[in-house]
């Protein structure tokens, strides 16, 4: 098992139910099932799209508690879609990391742990959509189809998406350690 080291730059909540954009925060208390208040929160929750196995509104595990990116494949796609930057807000983003420039690539089952004891293991990449490009639009009026074009530019930077193992408190400038899962010796 590999052990890289991270810092969070910014904690996010989506507690606005008319939108999936974040607003950064201090600190949070993370519980079972993620950030209470954020959209996400919830130890289950109801399989869509993403889940053609079951039927939809079928109450299962969620494994998308928390979304994560990194600073450096936001400006990766920010280069790409030719614009000034990409904000982790605009993702709904509820963790802004610095310091792991492939997050994306992070294999399922590896564990992101916080100074206070509190630990989120990987869940998978989190594949892009329009959505976000829809927001980073507004921001950039006169790019054109970056709707769109963020689908192909976030495709392998969009982020992980996590489940929280064991709550504690979280800070902003937390160091993180992240422990990457081998496959050949999987961590359990």
């Amino acid at each position: 098992m590999e052990k890289v080291w991270a810092n969070v730059n910014a904690i996010l909540i989506a507690d606005e139910p008319e939108t999936f954009v974040t607003r950064r925060i201090k600190e949070v208390n993370l519980e079972f099932g993620g950030i209470r208040g954020d959209r996400h929160f919830g130890v289950t929750s109801k399989a869509d799209s993403r889940q053609p196995m079951y039927p939809r509104g079928t109450e299962i595990l969620n494994r998308r508690q928390l979304t994560i990116v990194s600073e450096e494949e936001l400006d990766r796609i920010a280069e790409e879609l030719k614009v000034e930057s990409v904000l982790p807000e605009w993702l709904g983003a509820n963790l802004f990391i610095k310091g792991f420039p492939d997050l994306t690539k992070l294999t399922m089952g590896s564990r992101i742990l916080f100074p206070s004891g509190a630990g989120l293991i990987c869940m998978g990449e989190n594949m892009p959509c329009t959505l976000p490009g829809d927001e980073i639009q507004k921001h950039y009026e006169d790019h054109e189809k970056l709707s769109f074009r963020f689908v192909r530019a976030g495709y392998k930077r969009r982020g992980i998406v996590c489940a929280v193992e064991r709550p504690g408190k979280i800070y902003e400038n937390d160091e993180v350690q992240i422990l990457i899962n081998d496959f050949t010796n999987p961590m359990q």
